[in-house]
């Protein structure tokens, strides 16, 4: 593997087919090796529906342990925006789903968001939140 450049970055831009050698180093990239990274198969299917081609999430998610919703994530996920205050609706149904998983999750739990305050609503103080 190629070592990091001054910015975090590899330089090679084979190992990563969709990768913009411009962009900043991913999460994966910058964390402890003995760290799992867990990501929702929901999450997946939120985050690139319509925005990119399948080359760059497959390349990221062969580094991601991508997990499956259950039916007990299903169950909290109903329960979660009620005791959220009332959150209600298909705007916060794959956000529950994906806090109901990081819930289950042994701590320490972070989550990478761009909503930060549903994800303070939907886990209180159980999950660390982190703006991306």
């Amino acid at each position: 593997m190629p070592a990091p450049s001054q910015h975090g970055r590899r330089n090679n831009a084979q190992e990563d087919p969709g990768r913009n050698d411009q962009a900043p180093a991913t999460q994966t990239e910058q964390r402890p090796s003995d760290v799992p990274v867990l990501v929702s198969a929901l999450t997946v299917v939120e985050a690139v529906y319509g925005k990119t081609d399948t080359a760059r999430p497959r390349w990221l998610l062969s580094r991601l342990q991508v997990q499956g919703v259950t039916q007990a994530d299903s169950l909290t996920a109903v329960q979660l925006p009620h005791d959220a205050g009332g959150l209600h609706g298909h705007t916060y149904a794959i956000d529950a789903l994906v806090a109901a998983r990081a819930l289950r999750s042994p701590a320490p739990v972070l989550v990478l968001t761009s909503g930060r305050d549903d994800w303070s609503k939907l886990c209180s103080d159980r999950v660390q939140i982190k703006d991306v």
